[in-house]
């Protein structure tokens, strides 16, 4: 497995891996799937803004998940917090793939000099609340019944990491 920056011919794959946990699971609290356009939107305004977009590929670069982050919040009192996400190929689940991207990603927003790291969660996933805690990160908070999904109520869970130390900027 290699984990590298995604390209414009990526983003099928990310489209597919994205629209799969629109379709099939609680990771994305919407049943709205993208279009390619829309995607590769996304993908051009990542790369624009400077922000990583990542890809998981296999020895065949096969796309096996994807990570990125960008802004937490739009406010300029943020602008040292981003907010993460990573998507793995469910029949890839559970082989390291996720724990290497976000690791990856923790990389990345150090040497952006990024202060706090933050995942939005669906309460019932354990596995990847499990791995935020492994590299680190904190659960700091769960909004109960938050959303809906599935004809089900679903919580919310934020995880946050402090990436390194630093004074807070005068302005």
């Amino acid at each position: 497995m290699l984990i590298r920056n995604a390209e414009p011919r990526d983003v099928p794959a990310i489209l597919e891996r994205y629209n799969q946990a629109v379709r099939e699971t609680t990771a994305a609290w919407t049943n709205q799937e993208e279009t390619l356009d829309q995607r590769l939107s996304w993908y051009e305004g990542r790369v624009k803004e400077g922000l990583p977009v990542l890809v998981a590929v296999d020895h065949h670069d096969a796309v096996l998940g994807f990570a990125s982050f960008g802004p937490f919040r739009p406010r300029e009192g943020y602008r040292l917090t981003a907010e993460h996400s990573v998507y793995v190929d469910p029949a890839m689940q559970r082989r390291g793939i996720g724990r290497a991207l976000l690791e990856r990603l923790m990389e990345i927003a150090v040497g952006k000099s990024l202060h706090v790291l933050v995942g939005v969660i669906d309460g019932s996933n354990t596995a990847s609340i499990a791995l935020h805690e492994k590299l680190g990160f904190d659960v700091a908070g769960r909004l109960p019944e938050a959303g809906t999904k599935f004809g089900r109520w679903l919580d919310l869970v934020f995880v946050a990491k402090v990436l390194q130390p630093m004074q807070p900027p005068d302005a």
